[in-house]
């Protein structure tokens, strides 16, 4: 038996189409004054209605249009954790344009080659959130997206189904952020999430842990709950993990969605009793043993795992319906066609740890990567997208992760590229050769490690600096090793496997 996985037709997009309109249009017209976004603290909460927050967005079309942007025209989202992200977002699919999601942690030095490839036409910014150097387009702030939520509502624009909808950027195994081009189409993919991993109903009261910034937010946190017509609660600003418990409790969530890394921090202390709480979701990097055992016993309620990746988001999963067995990940949703895959391309027989590949007509699969069309044949054949990541499929079709094929870390729900850190921490002064993987520092925790070469030890505390100026707090290296010399191979090539071995303490 194959380890091919086919799991019936895929749901297909009408045309012509747009995606915020199947976002917020159906719900908004059957339950115009049910709440559809609470932003949550634990002293009170900003209520948003569908038809008020379908408003917002068509009145943010408006006034997008009024600026003189056009169907196709970028726009770079440099915004904090706030409202006016999904509504910005929202607003510009409405109108035809191109919205660009990106972390406000990002530094200048990062979002500037970033901004270089996209070529906005707009940047709509918050305050003290890094912009790009050398673009001359406008800049409006997050006021200016408020501003126009009064307006007369835009029409949807409409249109095929596969033209460009949005973009995100992920890093690649060069070291340079891939900008994934996703179409309209992508929204339709995510309803196979729904049962296949979220459970989720219009009656449900999803709470994310996340920012609103957060593509991982921005999907099973807001376009999901509302594309059924459900509440989507979102922490506000200055949350801390160690109150996230009594939220679900005061706001009665029924799921629960974050990192891992999320319900580890819960975990230290009691819970209260969540009477209302389903189940719960993760996704972003492997869930443990531990964090899923220590959550069910807690709780009294099963944790969800899935696995996604920006070019498609999370394809495989396990629902409440469907827990997976132990050890496994989960299972190919609905609608979904994948493989693992050997050296040859061709499926492996059940059991043989293969490269998970995904049928290229899958709809939430990306269009590409702007502007390099070579690493996007890179990733295809002319049947599957090759993911880079290994699995085991077993024959009653329980897909086991077993890791990256390339160098890419996790740090936090976030790939990162090491060759991408490196580079960063090669401009240090004084600093010969720099070389970081990610370390295990205790059971289900890991943290980027930085190995480098100088004449002598640099001082910790100065290269911790030098990365927080430089990169993401995601991306930066929380230890530090000097070495000699870095271990290579025979040709020369760093071998990573020889500096897990030699791990920080």
């Amino acid at each position: 038996m194959l380890s091919l996985l086919e799991t019936g037709p895929a749901p297909i997009a009408p045309a012509p189409f747009n995606m915020a309109q199947h976002v917020l249009a159906r719900s908004a017209a059957r339950w115009s004054d049910k709440t559809a976004l609470q932003i949550v603290t634990p002293s009170g909460a900003e209520t948003w209605r569908y038809d008020q927050l379908l408003a917002a967005v068509l009145g943010c079309a408006s006034g997008l249009q009024a600026r003189g942007l056009h169907p196709g025209d970028r726009i770079l989202m440099r915004l904090g954790s706030q409202v006016e992200f999904p509504i910005l977002f929202l607003g510009a699919l409405a109108a035809g344009m191109v919205p660009v999601a990106t972390s406000s942690q990002l530094t200048t030095a990062e979002i500037t080659p970033m901004a270089a490839r996209i070529a906005p036409r707009l940047i709509v910014a918050s305050p003290g959130v890094a912009l790009p150097e050398g673009q001359s387009c406008p800049v409006l702030d997050a006021a200016d997206i408020r501003a126009m939520e009064d307006l007369p509502p835009a029409p949807f624009h409409r249109g095929d189904p596969d033209r460009p909808g949005y973009i995100i950027f992920t890093s690649g195994t060069s070291g340079t952020p891939m900008a994934v081009m996703h179409a309209h189409r992508a929204i339709i993919a995510r309803g196979m999430m729904h049962g296949g991993w979220e459970g989720l109903t219009a009656a449900d009261r999803l709470l994310h842990a996340g920012a609103f910034n957060w593509t991982y937010t921005l999907g099973t946190g807001l376009m999901d709950p509302w594309t059924v017509g459900a509440t989507a609660l979102i922490p506000g600003a200055g949350v801390q993990a160690g109150q996230l418990a009594s939220l679900l409790q005061q706001y009665r969530a029924t799921i629960f969605a974050a990192a891992p890394g999320v319900f580890r921090q819960m975990l230290r202390a009691p819970l209260p009793a969540l009477p209302h709480l389903r189940h719960g979701l993760s996704a972003g990097e492997k869930l443990s043993h531990e964090v899923r055992a220590g959550w069910t016993e807690a709780t009294g309620t099963p944790l969800c795992e899935a696995l996604g990746m920006s070019e498609i988001s999370t394809f495989i999963s396990e629902s409440p319906s469907r827990p997976a067995p132990e050890g496994a990940t989960g299972f190919a949703q609905t609608g979904r066609r994948i493989a693992a895959l050997g050296p040859d391309l061709a499926p492996v027989p059940c059991g043989i740890p293969g490269q998970l590949a995904i049928d290229r007509r899958d709809p939430g699969l990306m269009l590409g990567y702007l502007d390099a069309p070579e690493a996007t044949a890179a990733r295809m054949t002319a049947e599957w997208f090759l993911t880079g990541d290994s699995i085991v499929i077993n024959d009653q079709g329980a897909v086991t992760y077993l890791g990256r094929d390339d160098d890419q870390m996790n740090a936090g729900g976030y790939r990162v590229s090491p060759v991408e850190v490196e580079a960063a921490m090669a401009r240090f002064p004084g600093l010969g050769e720099a070389a970081v993987i990610e370390v295990e520092v205790k059971p289900g925790v890991t943290v980027i490690a930085c190995f480098y070469t100088a004449a002598m030890p640099l001082d910790d505390a100065a290269l911790a600096s030098h990365a927080e100026t430089h990169l993401a707090r995601y991306k930066q290296p929380r230890l530090f090793r000097h070495l000699p010399a870095l271990p290579r191979g025979a040709n020369a090539k760093l071998n990573r496997r020889a500096l897990r071995a030699l791990r920080p303490e």
